[in-house]
């Protein structure tokens, strides 16, 4: 994929491309040529590829990957239905029908619910609060032995941050307002949302429109501004509203066969794990970027941006609460995975209520002033 000017950085491709360099050195001695052999993977995106962001994602690394290799170890990504459908993708990986793939730990949660952590949940980590978990506070290896079960390896390459809480045909203003609401959601935030009345929903994202304008369903959550553009949304179901609490942050994952990811050599693991840490930034920054101009786009066509009111915020975190407490009780990992999230949770939010907020706060109160 070619830079564009939402991409990183001259600086920042080059630090970034430090790790892809350092691999890519073991490969270039003659003497190595015989130990890296000539790969040909397939790679199979949950993601549609108008989703240009995340499908992608897996361009990119498909290009980063071939360059560093020069051209030994070829990644071929398909989108949803090529042919694998997109709620497929982990199950195939598992399978060793394609060798990886790129999608939301979610859709492993219908298995096991303790998937959805590694992606998001509502009420959950930031997407700078998931990435440092990963990182550095021990989730990589916690879910690295939950994967391990299901035959997967998983590298995080992306995050959305914070989405929207989606298009209603009609503002919500009090709790009362989700009763019999029905709403396209799934997920752990559709369990949640049920305990509060709303009548979770399973459509497509590609029939949202015609559902919103058939009012077949009263509202759609997707991802954010610059996604939710494309689907025009907004001539049918006008309110936008925010946060998505359901998802303060998603995590996305490139997934590869256990038995595949082991007899790599070790210099295309390592390649691999570099060019999926730039796809990461790159994923994240380019949301960062085009969401702000996506947003004023939507509003200048008619969407009504409102928030979600303060009583629906306090009960979701509540029935979330009871839904992970009910989950917990029949799944050891879950519960296990849920509590270290927990205590990460709680020392990122005092050190960010100290100086991040504290800054933010004070910028958007200077933004208001002009």
């Amino acid at each position: 994929m070619p830079p564009s000017s939402a991409g990183p950085s001259t600086g920042r491709r080059a630090l970034l491309s430090a790790g892809l360099g350092g691999a890519a050195s073991l490969l270039g001695a003659p003497a190595r040529a015989e130990a890296v052999p000539e790969l040909r993977w397939r790679l199979a995106c949950a993601f549609p590829k108008n989703l240009d962001i995340l499908f992608g994602a897996t361009e990119m690394l498909a290009r980063l990957v071939g360059e560093a290799t020069d051209g030994r170890f070829q990644i071929q990504p398909s989108g949803p239905g090529e042919p694998v459908p997109a709620e497929g993708v982990l199950d195939a990986v598992s399978a060793g029908t394609v060798e990886m793939g790129y999608a939301s730990a979610a859709l492993g949660a219908s298995k096991d619910p303790t998937f959805a952590l590694a992606t998001a949940l509502p009420f959950g980590l930031n997407a700078r609060g998931q990435g440092a978990w990963w990182l550095q506070g021990g989730a990589a290896d916690l879910f690295g032995e939950i994967f391990a079960k299901h035959g997967l390896v998983a590298l995080p390459a992306g995050n959305t941050g914070a989405q929207m809480g989606g298009w209603f045909r009609r503002e919500v203003k009090t709790l009362a307002d989700l009763q019999g609401l029905k709403l396209r959601i799934g997920g752990l935030g559709g369990q949640v949302l049920a305990k509060l009345g709303v009548v979770p929903q399973t459509t497509p994202g590609s029939d949202l429109y015609a559902a919103l304008e058939a009012k077949t369903i009263d509202a759609a959550e997707w991802i954010g501004p610059y996604d939710d553009e494309k689907l025009g949304l907004q001539k049918v179901a006008p309110t936008y509203h925010y946060p998505g609490f359901w998802e303060g942050a998603s995590m996305l994952h490139l997934w590869f066969n256990a038995e595949a990811w082991k007899g790599l050599p070790k210099a295309y693991r390592a390649i691999l794990q570099a060019a999926s840490a730039q796809v990461y930034a790159d994923v994240q920054a380019k949301y960062d970027a085009r969401n702000p101009r996506a947003l004023r786009r939507l509003v200048a066509g008619g969407a009504q941006l409102r928030p979600f009111p303060q009583d629906v915020m306090e009960a979701a975190l509540k029935a979330a609460n009871d839904v992970y407490g009910d989950i917990g009780a029949k799944n050891a990992d879950f519960k296990r995975i849920y509590e270290a999230m927990k205590v990460f949770r709680n020392e990122e939010y005092l050190w960010f209520q100290v100086a991040e907020y504290t800054y933010d706060n004070f910028m958007i109160r200077a933004r208001a002033r002009g």
